[in-house]
């Protein structure tokens, strides 16, 4: 248990931001989900800016590596591309 006041007050803070960290990351998985699951060529290429900007925000805030939110955007790229 953590006995000096900064302590403390790290694991809260920590406690606040992992929470925070598994809404933003859960969201964007139900997104990619969704987004993955469209047929129709038109709307996804007009979804496909929103997502990009969704990887592109929580790889900011370290949601997510960069690397990983790129590679992602890649993916989704070439799934319009292939429709």
């Amino acid at each position: 248990m953590a006995h000096h006041k900064s302590a403390k007050k790290r694991i809260r803070s920590t406690e606040k931001k992992r929470v925070e960290n598994r809404y933003y990351a859960k969201t964007m998985r139900n997104a990619l989900r969704d987004f993955r699951a469209l047929e129709d060529k038109a709307v996804a290429a007009e979804k496909l800016p929103k997502m990009c900007s969704i990887l592109d925000k929580l790889a900011k805030r370290s949601v997510i590596h960069k690397n990983k939110a790129a590679n992602l955007k890649s993916k989704l790229m070439k799934q319009v591309n292939a429709m």
